[in-house]
């Protein structure tokens, strides 16, 4: 098939690069020109394993290609997938303006029939907007030019995406009653090499597939808010956490994903999507206490390890250096969206403190998130972690990359000031770390003092 992909950010690159990977013929717009040249050139601007031997191996093969020129790839591709970015504003809703141009531009290019696919997260409604969207300005043209529209939620995870993407759990399809019925065959087919069983494509209407993708995720990080909510009690009467959740996760009911303890969620995806859905909630008078109490706790559990540095430290922290270990918001992934270490390195400067960092490939986004801000001369960075515990009171753990589950404690009791561990990712074990001489602090357990 011949596809159109329109955004080549996170979910736009990945969609297109992997339907060029088993034979369709791609090409992917995008109106930030610097993007599409470094794509040109063989760069890869987000950091995403596996992404880009894909990309290099289909672009040499001409199955996939990259252009600024939207009426070229509204007119070449039969099957259009709109995949532009639908971030936060101030009030928590979605800002929809990308995915509203990108709806006026296939209005007034439109040519011939087309299956049109919103990809971006959208709140309920959206995909009926961006129809009629395109309908009026095939209108104002006088032209009779048929489409249909449908909704497809992306399901990716940061990190391994392209394995997500290539072997889904389930691919969901919102569609309209009363579109063509070659809009099912086509997109079923289109779908066809990631799907081999028919339970896991799922056909329903387009407000339910819209509402399905944020419900997920609102169920995802609620699990997180939740645990991380009796992990805080597990710290006041003595118990682990960790076996709480092994308790919890043998129960079939329940199970054991994204029961763990920790600094919280972030990423371009939880934080965002439940603040669209508690605010679309709100337009139809309902209040999503649950969801709120969420977001509540989870904005408190990012700086829940400087709670523990501010009492150890009798609440002094001025003029003191500590080492964060980890910036993106998870491992294998340089997205620092809404990370918990952004959060912790402006709450230790804000207490006086200095910031040694260290994280495999998040280090030039994190440098310029704090560019031109009071905080960036607080911060050094650095290539080695073991360097940047020089000259330090603590170790902090932020993101559990592997580099840090194993580390040599000999070089890091030998390059603290003393042997302090803040444990944001609960990676170490207690008694090892008493047994080591740590004083150890993690979410949910008791403290090794």
């Amino acid at each position: 098939m011949n596809i159109t992909i329109i955004g080549t950010g996170y979910v736009g690159l990945v969609t297109g690069a992997c339907f060029a990977e088993v034979g369709n013929n791609v090409c992917c717009v995008d109106i930030d020109e610097k993007r599409i040249n470094m794509l040109n050139y063989g760069e890869i601007p987000i950091y995403e394993p596996g992404l880009k031997e894909i990309v290099e191996r289909n672009v040499s093969e001409k199955r996939l290609s990259f252009t600024t020129d939207t009426k070229k790839g509204i007119y070449s591709g039969e099957i259009i997938f709109i995949a532009v970015g639908t971030p936060s504003n101030g009030d928590g809703s979605a800002y929809l303006e990308y995915i509203y141009d990108v709806a006026n531009n296939i209005g007034i290019y439109i040519n011939e029939y087309k299956i049109i696919i919103v990809k971006s997260t959208v709140p309920v409604g959206t995909t009926i907007k961006i129809k009629n969207i395109i309908k009026k300005q095939i209108l104002e043209r006088q032209a009779n030019v048929p489409f249909d529209i449908a909704f497809c939620p992306e399901f990716l995870k940061e990190g391994s995406a392209v394995n997500d993407f290539m072997k889904p759990d389930r691919v969901i399809v919102g569609l309209e009653q009363n579109g063509h019925l070659i809009k099912y065959e086509r997109i079923k087919e289109l779908f066809a090499p990631f799907v081999q069983r028919e339970d896991r494509f799922l056909i329903m209407n387009v407000s339910s597939a819209e509402l399905t993708k944020y419900a997920s995720n609102a169920m995802l990080a609620t699990r997180i808010s939740f645990m991380n909510e009796i992990a805080t009690f597990c710290e006041q009467i003595g118990a682990d956490i960790n076996d709480v959740r092994k308790g919890m996760g043998a129960d079939s009911r329940i199970g054991s994903a994204f029961l763990y303890a920790g600094i919280g969620y972030g990423g371009s995806c939880f934080p965002k999507d439940v603040k669209a859905l508690i605010h679309t909630a709100s337009q139809h008078n309902i209040d999503l206490k649950i969801l709120g109490s969420v977001e509540k706790v989870n904005n408190r559990q990012k700086i829940r390890i400087v709670d523990f540095l501010t009492s150890h430290f009798r609440n002094n922290l001025t003029n003191k250096t500590f080492t964060l270990w980890g910036l993106s918001f998870k491992p294998h992934t340089d997205d620092i969206r809404e990370a918990p270490s952004l959060a912790i390195i402006q709450e230790l400067v804000k207490k006086g403190a200095k910031v040694n960092a260290y994280d495999p490939i998040a280090i030039k986004n994190t440098q310029n998130y704090f560019k031109n801000t009071q905080i960036q001369d607080s911060v050094t960075y650095f290539s080695n972690n073991y360097d940047a515990l020089e000259n330090s009171e603590a170790l902090i753990i932020a993101t559990e990359w592997p580099l840090f589950r194993k580390p040599d404690f000999e070089e890091v009791r030998k390059r603290l000031k003393s042997p302090l561990v803040f444990d944001g990712r609960n990676i170490y074990s207690p008694s090892k770390m008493k047994d080591l001489g740590f004083i150890y602090y993690s979410i949910g357990r008791e403290a090794i003092k």
